[in-house]
C-alpha cells in the first residue's frame, strides 16, 4: 500500500473550497492530489530554535515549510511527499522535495544528509507500520536532534459523542475518521506506540492541542482571549477529552 499525503486529515485544498471541489480532489490518484492548509503551529512551536536543517516527512504542499520560513529564515527545509503535484508547490519553500513512498524506501540522496529535526505532522496514522518507518528515519537525525510528531486524538470530545450515538463512519472528507487512517491514537498511547521501535529516541515533550467545545458561547459571551485560556486549561487537565491532536517531541540519545 502506498503512503498517503500527510495532510489528508487537515484542511483539504483551499480553505473556502466547496464540498464538490473536495470530492473531486479526493477522486484524483494520490500522485496528483494536493493537500494544503496553514501549517501546524503546534509542531513548529516544539522545534529547537537553533535548528539549521529540518526534514518534513509527508510535507504536503509545503505548508509547514512556509511557516518555518517565516519564523526561522536561517533554517533549511527539505521535504518528502507521495504526490508530484504537491512537490511542485512545496519546492517553492524548500531546498529540495522528493517524491517517494516512505513505506518502501527513503530517497537515496537523504543518506548523505543529517538533520537537526525531522517532522511527521499527521502522516504516521496513514501507514501500515508507522513505528518501523520511524526507525528507518532515525539514522538521518544527528545526536541530540528532534523528531516531532503530530497525530489526531481518536477520543476527542466530538468523536466520543459520535461513538455514543452509534456513528462510526469513515469519511473521505478528512478528520479523525479519515478513510485513509490505518491507526488510531490517544493522548496516553501515541508516544508509547510510535516510539516503541526506537530506543534511541527519548520523549522530551508532549502537548495536547485542542479546544473545549463551547460553540454557542464563543464569539458571543466568551471573548477570544478567554476562550484560549479555557482551551489551555481544559487540555491541561483533561488532555484525552479535549485534545484534537497529540503533538510530541523525542530527542535522539
Amino acid at each position: 500500500m502506498a503512503a498517503v499525503p500527510a495532510k489528508a486529515d487537515q484542511q483539504l485544498g483551499s480553505p473556502h473550497a466547496s464540498g464538490s471541489a473536495r470530492d473531486e480532489e479526493r477522486s484524483l490518484p494520490l500522485a496528483r492530489r494536493v493537500y494544503q492548509n496553514f501549517g501546524n503551529p503546534e509542531v513548529v512551536d516544539l522545534l529547537d530554535r537553533n535548528s539549521k536543517r529540518v526534514l518534513d516527512v509527508g510535507c504536503g504542499a509545503g505548508d509547514n515549510a512556509a511557516l518555518l520560513n517565516s519564523m526561522f529564515p536561517h533554517c533549511e527545509v527539505f521535504g518528502i511527499t507521495h504526490s508530484s503535484a504537491e512537490a511542485d508547490i512545496a519546492r517553492k519553500y524548500m531546498v529540495e522535495c522528493w517524491v517517494s513512498d516512505i513505506e518502501n524506501e527513503i530517497p537515496g540522496e537523504l543518506h548523505d544528509l543529517t538533520f537537526d529535526a525531522i517532522l511527521f505532522s499527521h502522516v504516521l496514522e496513514h501507514l501500515r507500520d508507522p513505528a518501523l518507518v520511524l526507525t528507518r528515519f532515525s539514522p538521518l537525525l544527528r545526536k541530540g536532534g528532534q523528531v516531532i510528531i503530530a497525530v489526531p486524538n481518536v477520543l476527542a470530545a466530538r468523536t466520543r459523542l459520535r461513538f455514543l450515538t452509534g456513528d462510526f463512519e469513515y469519511s473521505p472528507a478528512g478528520g479523525v475518521l479519515d478513510d485513509t487512517h490505518l491507526h488510531f491514537y490517544t493522548y496516553f498511547t501515541a508516544d508509547r506506540y510510535l516510539l516503541s521501535g526506537s530506543p534511541d529516541l527519548q520523549l522530551s515533550c508532549k502537548v495536547a492541542a485542542g479546544h473545549v467545545p463551547l460553540p454557542m458561547l464563543r464569539g458571543r459571551l466568551i471573548p477570544r482571549s478567554l476562550g484560549k485560556r479555557i482551551d489551555q486549561w481544559g487540555c491541561r487537565h483533561w488532555p484525552n477529552l479535549f485534545a484534537d491532536q497529540i503533538v510530541f517531541a523525542a530527542v535522539k540519545v
